[in-house]
Formats: C-alpha cells, sequence, structure tokens
C-alpha cells in the first residue's frame, strides 16, 4: 500500500528521521553525513535574500554558462532551493529629473520581468507578499519569489512612492547602491573618471531627512528594511530609528575582508542586537584575505594597467569604467586570479564568524547572484545542496542550518509586519 502524505507531514516526520540520526555514521563518515545534509536540505525552508533580476534576451556578463539566471526556476528546483528575494535593483545615474526617470523605467522593467516569469507556465513559481504565504507555497512545493528594492534613486525625491512599490509587491527595501543619494549615504561612493575624484566620503553623515521618513514608512507598511549596501553611519541608524528588526541582504564580514560593502563587527552586533539577520554572500570580492600585502600591491598594479584608479572600496570596483572591452575583460579574469583560492569554505569561514560573534539566529545566505557572485562550490543555486552539506560538516545543527537557510529570514518578516501600522491591502 502507498500512502501519500502533505508536504507539511512528510517535513515533520524527516525532521524526527533527522533527529534520530547520529553526528557520526559509524560505517562511512562521509557517506553518513552526505545522507544527513540531504535529509535536513529536504526538511527545511532554503531562502536566498537577495538575487539580481535578468530580462531575458537582454545581454548579460553575469549569468550562467547556459545563458539563464543563476536562479532560474530548473536551478532552484535542482539545488532544492525554496525562495529567492529578486532585487529592481539600479546602479548609479544622475540625481535629476533624467536621471530618476531612468532609474523608474529600469525598475519598472524588472518588475514586469518578474510579473512574466510567474505566469509562464510550468515554473510553478510564484510571487509571495507574506511570510504566511510563502510558508504556504513551500508547504504546496512550489517555488517562490519574494520582491525586493535596492536604491532609493527610484523614487526621486518622492517618499510616497515607496508605497507604489509596496502596492506591486515589492516586501524588502534597501536604499542605496554604489553612490550616494538624496536618502542615504552608500558605502561606496562614486568615482567620477572625467575628473579623476571620488564623491565625499559622507553626504548626509549617514541618513538625509527623506532617509529618516522611509524608515518610519517601511515601519509602517511593514516592509523588511536591507541595510546592505549602506554607509556604516546611515546603518546604525537606520537600526536605532526602525520599531522592526533589519537585514543585510548580502554582506559578509569586515574583520575577515576589509573591503567597504562588508560589515563590521559594531554594525553586525548592532543588527542582531535589534533582531536582525546578516546574510552572507558567495562573492569573491567580498572574501578574499585582504590581510595580505602582496595581493593588496598587485590589485593596485592591474587597476593601474588597466587606467582606472589605484585606490579601491572592493577589488572589482570601476571596472565599468574601462572601455576597452578586452581590457574589460583580462582586468576582471585577473583580479579574480588575484584573490586567491576563495571556494564556499571560505564563505563558511564569514557565517562561522558572525555565528560565534552574535549567534546562529542572526546569519542567513544571500548570494548576490546575477551580478558577479559565484565561487567554486557554490556557483550556483543548483549548488545550494553544498551549503547544507559544508554546515554540517562544520558541526552545525539541523535546527542550525534551518534557520540560517531561511528560518532566521521568516521570523524577521513575521516581526516586521506585526509592526505594521498601515492597514493591509485588499
Amino acid at each position: 500500500m502507498c500512502i501519500i502524505m502533505p508536504n507539511s507531514t512528510l517535513k515533520a516526520v524527516l525532521t524526527f528521521l533527522v533527529a534520530a540520526l547520529p553526528l557520526v555514521a559509524t560505517a562511512n563518515l562521509d557517506d553518513g553525513l552526505v545522507e544527513r545534509a540531504r535529509v535536513i536540505h529536504e526538511q527545511s525552508l532554503t531562502l536566498d535574500a537577495h538575487a539580481d533580476i535578468e530580462i531575458v534576451g537582454k545581454p548579460s556578463m553575469y549569468v550562467g554558462p547556459d545563458g539563464l539566471s543563476k536562479v532560474a526556476p530548473e536551478k532552484m528546483r535542482d539545488g532544492q532551493l525554496d525562495a529567492v528575494v529578486m532585487a529592481l535593483a539600479v546602479g548609479p545615474k544622475p540625481r535629476n529629473e533624467q536621471g530618476f526617470a531612468d532609474a523608474r523605467r529600469v525598475a519598472d522593467d524588472k518588475l514586469r520581468a518578474v510579473t512574466a516569469l510567474v505566469e509562464e507556465s510550468g515554473n510553478r513559481t510564484r510571487l509571495v507578499k507574506s511570510p504566511d504565504a510563502l510558508l504556504a507555497s513551500v508547504d504546496q512545493g512550489g517555488r517562490s519569489i519574494v520582491l525586493s528594492l535596492q536604491n532609493a534613486l527610484i523614487f526621486g525625491e518622492d517618499v510616497s512612492a515607496i508605497d507604489y512599490f509596496f502596492n506591486q509587491g515589492v516586501r524588502m527595501f534597501a536604499l542605496t547602491h554604489m553612490g550616494h543619494n538624496g536618502f542615504a549615504d552608500s558605502s561606496r561612493p562614486l568615482f567620477n573618471a572625467a575628473t579623476g575624484e571620488r564623491e565625499a566620503t559622507a553626504e548626509h553623515g549617514g541618513l538625509s531627512s527623506m532617509g529618516v521618513a522611509a524608515v518610519g514608512r517601511f515601519n509602517a507598511l511593514g516592509a523588511v528594511i536591507d541595510v546592505s549596501q549602506l554607509s556604516t553611519a546611515a546603518t546604525l541608524q537606520v537600526v536605532a530609528q526602525s520599531t522592526a528588526p533589519v537585514v543585510a541582504s548580502h554582506s559578509n564580514a569586515r574583520a575577515l575582508t576589509d573591503v567597504s560593502r562588508n560589515l563590521s563587527d559594531r554594525e553586525i552586533r548592532r543588527i542582531a542586537a535589534g533582531g536582525g539577520v546578516v546574510h552572507v554572500a558567495p562573492f569573491a570580492g567580498y572574501l578574499f584575505d585582504s590581510n595580505d600585502p602582496a595581493i593588496d600591491g598587485a590589485i593596485r598594479k592591474m587597476r593601474r594597467e588597466a587606467g582606472i584608479d589605484e585606490d579601491y572600496l572592493y577589488p572589482f570596483e570601476l571596472y565599468w569604467e574601462i572601455k576597452d572591452p578586452a581590457i574589460k575583460t583580462t582586468f576582471l579574469g585577473g583580479v579574480r586570479a588575484l584573490l586567491g583560492p576563495i571556494s564556499l569554505e571560505t564563505m563558511l569561514d564569514h557565517i562561522d564568524h558572525i555565528v560565534a560573534l552574535v549567534g546562529v539566529d542572526h546569519v542567513g545566505i544571500g548570494t548576490d547572484f546575477n551580478h558577479g557572485s559565484g565561487i567554486p562550490g557554490y556557483n550556483d543555486a543548483s549548488e545550494s545542496f553544498n551549503v547544507t552539506l559544508g554546515l554540517l560538516r562544520r558541526g552545525y545543527s539541523a535546527s542550525d542550518i534551518q534557520k540560517i537557510w531561511g528560518g532566521n529570514f521568516v521570523r524577521v518578516w513575521k516581526a516586521v509586519e506585526k509592526q505594521r501600522t498601515v492597514p493591509e491591502l485588499p
């Protein structure tokens, strides 16, 4: 007789079986760990907290060798990745009427691309707008997309634009990308190749008055605030002013890799103290050994040879300023080779650091796939299982791994929703 159980029951049974398995297999240690990891991966809610949106048919240097997004539905299925937070992300543009219009157009194009993706038959992919909807989707065996927005340049100078995007389904917001905007300071001030000068380290000293208003509006709507890409001052101000926990969707530990995009221990502690989560990314530029003077010297030399500013906030910075495609390709490949043997193990070192600092309740996974991210062992969503196996090999329990893979994000999202003061949309 064949007994068919709903996913919720199956997951409960698998959880019991995982708890009953010994940590060390007596016959074959590695085979036992792999099997245990497979069960844990199956019964976990697996969520990637940040990936960029690829528009079908648009040329991109960030997609996989097959020309498809690194978080395409079939890759999610292959890696048993349940959900991905996809960002309406916009890079730097002039802070004027034309720049604001261009940023809004890019965001709207990406929104349409996601809508087309979830409407495509056969994908079994849903756009979810609440943690309960996410849990229901996973229970039904589907793949889920949560929408985020990165760079308040998209709002122009209009705080009320937040409501428009929330009404379109966006549930997480990050105020900056590269370069300061009218809302907040970025961790990566822009460099102007024409003048050879960089923006001041800070324009607002963290948040502007519009940024403060935006934090209040995010809280009122029940939207998750993402502090990735913010300056240290802005990050600390957001944490202090928010009435709900915040997340960093794709930021590693600056104590291990000293680049401006990573978070200091002080920032990590403050995020955790508020109940938030730091999501670690498999991005080589945020994982290399920045304390090695030989690596630093070689990067500087290669940057000079490519004709861009020698000083850098992270190694790949300013590649877009290189006009010659051949030189650009040589530069990107050369810098990656200089960074050393970075792998999934290096990324797990950053998770270990954050766990040792603030505990397992405050760390997650946010890949930054489709924007230059990917390392041996974790190059796209199809390799998500390797993360579970790597964590298990390092001694993390099934409960720990469940928290890291999505449990912590869902906890924060639920806490944010509880703080909501604006009536829910019909």
